[in-house]
Parts: structure tokens; sequence; C-alpha cells
């Protein structure tokens, strides 16, 4: 029992990023793998040895997740903005990173930009359950048509079928991915960006950032169902935080989230100079055409999964 236990607890990473992609909240993930886990823990009776382990365990996860769905009952029409998406969390590049993957997947498979970065984790939550799980299997984890079958206890057939109208929802509703293979780092662009949108958040200069961002930016603040289209509606935002008269005083360390680049935001009240700089929010920024095209403002809520403090001096 202590192997079978520490053989599920090896694969308990992918799960996670697996009911992640379904569910589009890391704490909605967490709590359903814990459940899966238990799942498996007390099935463990039902496990053939000698059969796929990995494959028992995506079931369990599945299932599970496709009875939180249908017990929150959450699905937006469409996903025109991160905005529609009020439960969506970002997830820790470096947890990512703890994926281990299987002897004939690659990494980039498992946990490829393509399919973590928060516009394909956005548009699959617009996907009715089962499509949402066959679109994961087959084109984020590779599976076949018959395997994602058998996980799924359905037919190759309606497999097929599910996996077409899923790709077609989300051709209509998200850009085409990057020409190439699976990434799991940022490009130089992008960390060239990111250091300057850290120095210009810490030394705010309007005229910089303005440059340094596209003019039709968007910025979002998920789970508040706010939308800033363009830096015209963006720019008295930013003087309200990082103004003369705004918040305080900034200082931001860089990270990555859904392999996109990312700062962790703290703030300290102007008038208190010897306060702690205070956890404040995380920005993931996507860049497009050497600029900033799209800011997603999450709350610090998840710094610890980050590993980031809560405070610095």
């Amino acid at each position: 029992m202590d192997d079978f236990t520490a053989a599920i607890h090896r694969h308990r990473r992918e799960l996670h990023v697996h009911c992640y992609r379904m569910l589009g909240s890391f704490d909605d993930a967490e709590e359903v793998v814990q459940e899966a886990l238990l799942r498996a823990w007390r099935s463990s009776d039902s496990f053939e040895p000698g059969s796929n382990l990995r494959a028992w365990l995506y079931r369990i996860a599945t299932n599970a997740c496709l009875d939180l769905l249908r017990q929150r009952s959450r699905r937006p029409e469409q996903v025109r903005s991160f905005a529609e998406v009020p439960w969506l969390q970002p997830y820790p590049d470096h947890l990512l990173d703890q994926v281990a993957p299987s002897s004939d997947e690659p990494e980039a498979v498992v946990v490829g930009r393509e399919t973590i970065e928060l516009a394909f984790i956005a548009a699959m939550q617009a996907l009715p359950a089962l499509q949402r799980a066959v679109l994961v299997m087959r084109d984020a984890i590779g599976w076949s048509a018959a395997e994602t079958a058998a996980i799924l206890e359905t037919t190759v057939p309606a497999v097929n079928s599910a996996l077409q109208r899923a790709r077609a929802t989300l051709q209509r509703t998200r850009p085409s991915p990057d020409a190439g293979p699976p990434r799991t780092s940022l490009s130089a662009e992008e960390r060239d960006l990111l250091d300057r949108y850290v120095a210009l958040s810490e030394q705010p200069d309007v005229e910089r950032m303005a440059a340094l961002v596209r003019d039709d930016i968007r910025v979002t603040m998920p789970p508040q169902p706010v939308c800033y289209d363009g830096w015209a509606a963006l720019a008295p935002l930013h003087s309200l935080a990082f103004g003369p008269d705004g918040h305080g005083v900034w200082r931001l360390l860089p990270t990555t989230a859904n392999r996109l680049p990312a700062a962790a935001c703290y703030l300290r009240p102007r008038d208190e100079p010897d306060a702690p700089f205070s956890a404040f929010k995380l920005d993931v920024l996507r860049v497009e055409d050497g600029l900033i095209a799209e800011i997603t403002t999450f709350g610090p809520q998840l710094f610890p999964a980050f590993g980031l403090p809560e405070r610095l001096p």
C-alpha cells in the first residue's frame, strides 16, 4: 500500500495541471486533485497490477472535474475577455516545471505554453465539459482517440466528434498559437520587456510606459468584471496607481506564470517610509509584436504558491 500511495503521488503535479486546464482555477484544481487522490486510494483494490496507472488516475481526476463542473454549472457563453471568467487564476511556472513527463512524452507536450497560457485556459471555460476533457487529452496531453475514449468510457466516434467541435470553437474564440515547437520558457524579447515594465513601475514614467505597450492594450482584473481597452482608457488608471498622488511606492519582483512574463507587485504607503512593502497584486503580461498587448491583474492570494514572500523590507 505504501508503494501504491507513493506511485499515485508521483503523478500529483501532472494531475493538478490537468484539473487546472479543465477548471481554470488553481484553487479548484487543488480541491479536485485532493479528492481524486482520495478516491484513488479508496479504490486501490480495483486497480489491476500491470495496467496503466497513469490512465487510471486520469480517469478518476477527470470524473472528479466533471462532477464539480456539474455541481457549479458555470460556463460563459463566450469569452471575449478574461473579465468573463471571474474564477480564472494564474499557474506558477516553477510548479509546471515539476511535472514529470512519461517516457514517450517530452515535457513541452505536457506543459507547453500553447496549452497552458491564460488565453487557452480561459477559452476552455466556454466549452461543454466533455469537449473540454477530450481537447485536453488529445491536444494537450497527446493521447490517441482510443486512449481518450477508454479513459472517458465513451466511443472513439464520440471522442472525434467532441474534438472537432471543441477545436472549431477555440479557433473562433482565440488567436492561433505561435508557429514552431512548444515553448516552456520566455523569449529574450519577453524578458527584456518584463525588466522594463518592472523598472517603469518602480520609477514611474508615463510617456515611457506608453511606449512600452500597444495602443490597443487590454487590461482585466479577475474576478472583477472590468475590462480596459486601449491606452487611452488605461492611462488614468496608471496615473492613479503610479502617479505622485497615487497608492504609494511600488516594488516589483519578476516571475513567470502560465509560461508568460509576470510581475509580483508590492506596495508601501507613501507616508510610511519605514513600513514594509506588502503583497498587492500579480500582473501577467502578454507580448505581441515587441510590445505589451495585454495585462491580466490578479490579487496576491496565490503568492505562497509562487514562492513569493508576503512582505518585502
